[in-house]
């Protein structure tokens, strides 16, 4: 099951998403009940929290419904699907508390930028955050190329775990269960961000330049939909590819992850809380751009896959004034 957050026609909706097409979760319980004489209580609004495991009120009606239809597509007439040309669709969770970030879980990308990677029981998953209310970016929507450092910027594909159930100290063999779902973040990165160019060197400087290159407003897009962490799906299975203008830059598999899913938020939930909502970006395969001094320019168009949960598509701009 797939479900996204969209807007149409100036309201905000929640919908079953497909490749072609979304149908709004209102239409198809509609459907439903029109066809079996039975109702659903389904929300109105567009939390897809409500929607997902394992704790969403609705997530065992959504579920029926979404189980429904898939024996039958045809069920639902093409009035009820909306294509996806005519919709905007929108962050799938616009406001977590909390976005979180994997830095080199990925052999392969750890060795193309120079380092060299430590077996997982000798490191820890390196973290960090970026500010979810402005770097959180809807599928479609421009990555802005920042005027204060327009040059090097990077594209870092990644699977995102949206997080169902709050979550202290939990083992790794019980931490899928802590899972609402999947989706796709694009970890934007200024690659060579120095803030004040006269400044006087210290001893952080480095880490700090390259923390702050991932904060620039745009640099997060998220989308296009949310994969229901169904009894079945394995996120280390998913095979990921990034495009730019159509030309193959990534393409891997979260299979080689060094620090699977599970072992992230055995990690994380074991010195700060993870709340329902929460996202958890769990670092880039090989492929990026600065490996191979390729970097990001106005006008570029970039699709970045994660079977089976979409393509989020973005397209990248100069940034312009307010």
């Amino acid at each position: 099951m797939r479900l996204c957050r969209f807007r149409h026609q100036g309201q905000t909706f929640a919908g079953f998403y497909e490749t072609h097409h979304v149908v709004p979760i209102a239409a198809a319980a509609n459907v439903y009940r029109t066809a079996t004489d039975r109702s659903l209580e389904l929300p109105q609004h567009d939390n897809l929290l409500d929607l997902l495991p394992p704790d969403g009120r609705a997530y065992e009606q959504t579920a029926r419904l979404a189980a429904w239809i898939a024996a039958d597509p045809a069920r639902i007439d093409s009035a009820s699907r909306l294509p996806v040309e005519a919709v905007e669709l929108l962050v799938p969770i616009p406001r977590p508390n909390k976005l979180l970030l994997l830095a080199g879980n990925y052999v392969q990308h750890i060795e193309e930028g120079g380092g060299m990677a430590a077996e997982r029981s000798e490191t820890f998953p390196y973290v960090f955050m970026k500010p979810p209310s402005t770097t959180l970016t809807d599928p479609g929507k421009p990555i802005r190329i920042p005027r204060v450092s327009p040059d090097y910027i990077d594209w870092e594909l990644e699977l995102a775990v949206v997080i169902g159930r709050r979550a202290r100290h939990v083992a790794e063999s019980d931490a899928l269960n802590y899972v609402a779902g999947y989706t796709i973040v694009n970890d934007i990165s200024d690659r060579r961000f120095r803030p004040n160019a006269h400044r006087k060197p210290r001893d952080r400087d480095r880490f700090f330049d390259w923390l702050h290159g991932k904060w620039h407003d745009s640099f997060c897009p998220c989308g296009p939909c949310v994969l229901a962490a169904e009894p079945g799906i394995d996120p280390q299975s998913f095979p990921l590819q990034l495009r730019v203008n159509s030309q193959l830059k990534q393409d891997s598999t979260t299979a080689l992850q060094i620090f699977p899913v599970s072992a992230v938020i055995e990690f994380l939930s074991s010195f700060v809380t993870l709340e329902t909502g929460d996202l958890i970006a769990t670092g880039t395969p090989a492929g990026v751009g600065d490996a191979r001094g390729e970097y990001l320019k106005s006008g570029d168009w970039i699709e970045a896959t994660i079977e089976p949960i979409g393509t989020l598509v973005s397209v990248v701009e100069s940034d312009t004034p307010d």
